[in-house]
Parts: structure tokens; C-alpha cells; sequence
């Protein structure tokens, strides 16, 4: 196993299941805090620059309840050098400002290697057909 896809089974998934829950800390530590950063999000809109990006991730956690669950379906992933990506599926149960809602969405994130860890500098997620 690489270390991405040590990476990614471990860390990332930690993170998302975190995020789900109102915690977006797991997220923003594995986000890059400097440079370039982008985050094409479910409603249509990109967030563009590390600083900006992480400050969407945070509002965005705010919005879900104590007991959402999700789970990342991984279609594809690789790591060439310093630079790695995962595409596939995220499938959540979530509150969302107090209703209940269930979301599938279409996944593509890529990484980039600082020092020994990968930081997350691209998100992209849309809604998927059920």
C-alpha cells in the first residue's frame, strides 16, 4: 500500500466522517493553509486561495448536526510525485440546519506533498444521480 492510499483509507476518511459531524478540524488539517487552494461546492460556487477555502470548509461544518455519517466510495486514485488525487463517490446521512438529508456527491480532490505529509489543495463536489 502507498502512502497516499494509506493516506486516504486512513486520514481522509477520519476527516470526512469528522466534517460530517460539526468537526471541521480533521479537514482543515489535512488542507493546505498557504497558496493556491480551490473548491468547486455542491451549489455551483468556487472558493479560490488556501485562506478562503478553509474558511468555506469551516462555515460549511457549522451547518450539520452532532450525528451525520458518511462514507467515500473511491473509483480512482493514484500518486505520481508530489502531486496525488482520489475520484469517486461521497454518500452522507446529515442534518442540515435540523432536517435530515441524504446526499451523494460526485468527488474529485487532488493533493500535493508538504514534507511527509499530503495536503488537500483541490476540491470538487457535485450532486450525483441516486
Amino acid at each position: 500500500m502507498s502512502d497516499f492510499e494509506a493516506f486516504l483509507d486512513g486520514k481522509r476518511r477520519e476527516a470526512a466522517s469528522a466534517y460530517a459531524r460539526v468537526d471541521a478540524s480533521k479537514v482543515l488539517a489535512l488542507s493546505t493553509t498557504i497558496g493556491t487552494a480551490t473548491f468547486f461546492d455542491p451549489g455551483g460556487r468556487v472558493t479560490s486561495g488556501a485562506t478562503a477555502v478553509n474558511a468555506a470548509n469551516e462555515r460549511g461544518a457549522a451547518h450539520f448536526g452532532a450525528n451525520g455519517t458518511t462514507e467515500l466510495d473511491v473509483l480512482d486514485s493514484g500518486a505520481e510525485g508530489d502531486l496525488a488525487f482520489w475520484t469517486g463517490y461521497q454518500i452522507a446521512d446529515v442534518e442540515i440546519d435540523g432536517k435530515a438529508m441524504h446526499m451523494k456527491l460526485r468527488i474529485t480532490e487532488v493533493f500535493r506533498r508538504a514534507g511527509d505529509e499530503w495536503k488537500m489543495v483541490h476540491r470538487h463536489a457535485s450532486k450525483a444521480a441516486d
